[in-house]
């Protein structure tokens, strides 16, 4: 898990201070989850699998699937406003400039 945390953030051109801001949390906090250190809890992974559009499963290694899993019409349209609001937060804090 902890190297496909790092290639995610990288290919996304993220640094870990600003990861760990959209964690809330501390860099060295956030560090330890790459180094396999700390466990990533469930409120981390929902938030990097939208993050990043991908599955949890892909995240903690139980499939090497990138793209994330079909969601239903229903699913689509509450994670579709979740990553907006996540994006406009991220936004709004400086972490990430609009795209």
């Amino acid at each position: 898990m902890k190297q496909r945390l790092q290639d995610l953030r990288h290919d996304h051109d993220l640094s870990q201070k600003q990861l760990a801001k959209i964690l809330n949390m501390s860099q060295p906090g956030y560090s330890k989850y790459e180094t396999g250190e700390n466990h990533v809890p469930v409120y981390a992974l929902i938030r990097l699998a939208t993050l990043y559009d991908t599955s949890i499963d892909f995240l903690l290694g139980m499939t090497n699937e990138k793209k994330s899993y079909k969601r239903t019409e229903k699913q689509e349209i509450l994670y579709r406003e979740y990553q907006k609001k996540l994006q406009a937060y991220l936004e709004q804090k400086g972490i990430i400039r609009h795209s």
